[in-house]
């Protein structure tokens, strides 16, 4: 059996089996690296960061209420309000039905390990690691192309009906719920809290995209045909020829450009000053780079 994945309207890209099976994983591995991050680092120290979770820890703050409970009971009518108001627009099946894992199996964690002892009990602590663990657990998920629910949920929904960016409604619903930590707990606490949202980000990035960033050289030299022949024969990296033309002087200027790794970017930098010192040289970050000599595709 096959799941289509969409690229657009006209084109689906069929997935196999192994490849549908190894997201599912990451979202049940993801999902219990979650759960079992915010029993041990998160709840102990109060760190409300945002989403479902953080509203769990207000509520168990405030009214004595288990997380796993006020999760499954947050998480599962957004997912039943998302089927009905977004229709189509919610996702195609295999999508969906990775969120609605995502949505009972995260909570399903929380409860498990609700017994699990605290890491620590100093804030700072729980916020850096506690952030490091969601992010790294919501890394996963997404790998698997798949969600938690809760609050990017939610924030489809209002995104439907207001046109307000999906983004700044995700933003807006963990402000809330930050602001809402301060009020009931303490600044104190709701600062940590941000600290770990921007940790969480971070290490969301890492998962998704690794530690290796390749660097891309856009290079403009008088001196094209040599430098082209000097990167693919000295530091053996494809070249692609772009045709430019400068904003000033209308000129046609044929401008270069190759990916290289780290370990191939002093070499780069200095092959293009001896060959043309008044080259015009350009370096960007290339989080993800697909192709020989590089990565797979996933």
């Amino acid at each position: 059996m096959y799941f289509f994945k969409k690229r657009d309207k006209h084109t689906v890209v069929p997935r196999g089996k192994f490849a549908i099976l190894m997201d599912y994983i990451l979202v049940i591995i993801g999902s219990f690296i979650v759960g079992i991050t915010f029993n041990t680092f998160m709840l102990p120290t109060h760190i409300a960061s945002g989403g479902v979770a953080g509203i769990s820890i207000v509520l168990h703050w405030t009214l004595g209420w288990a997380p796993s409970y006020t999760q499954w009971g947050l998480n599962l009518p957004i997912f039943i309000l998302g089927l009905v108001i977004l229709g189509k627009e919610f996702g195609y099946l295999d999508y969906m039905m990775k969120i609605l894992l995502g949505t009972v199996t995260l909570p399903f964690f929380v409860f498990l390990t609700a017994e699990v002892p605290a890491a620590t009990q100093s804030p700072l602590l729980g916020a850096l690691f506690g952030g490091v663990g969601t992010g790294v657990g919501l890394g996963l998920v997404f790998r698997g192309r798949g969600s938690t629910g809760g609050t990017a949920l939610a924030g489809q929904i209002v995104h439907k009906y207001t046109g307000i960016s999906l983004g700044v409604c995700v933003s807006l619903f963990d402000g809330v719920i930050v602001l809402t930590s301060a009020f009931f707990m303490s600044l104190g606490a709701a600062l940590y809290a941000l600290i770990s949202i921007y940790v969480t980000a971070k290490m969301i990035d890492v998962v998704q995209l690794g530690f290796n960033t390749e660097k891309m050289a856009l290079i403009i030299s008088e001196r094209e045909d040599e430098m082209r022949q000097a990167i693919l024969d000295e530091i053996d990296r494809g070249v692609t020829r772009i045709t430019s033309q400068g904003g000033y002087t209308g000129d046609n200027r044929p401008m270069l450009m190759t990916v290289v790794s780290q370990g191939e970017l002093t070499h780069l930098k200095q092959l293009v000053r001896s060959i043309d010192p008044d080259s015009f040289f350009i370096l960007t970050n290339a989080t993800e780079v697909f192709g020989k000599g590089f990565y797979k595709r996933s």
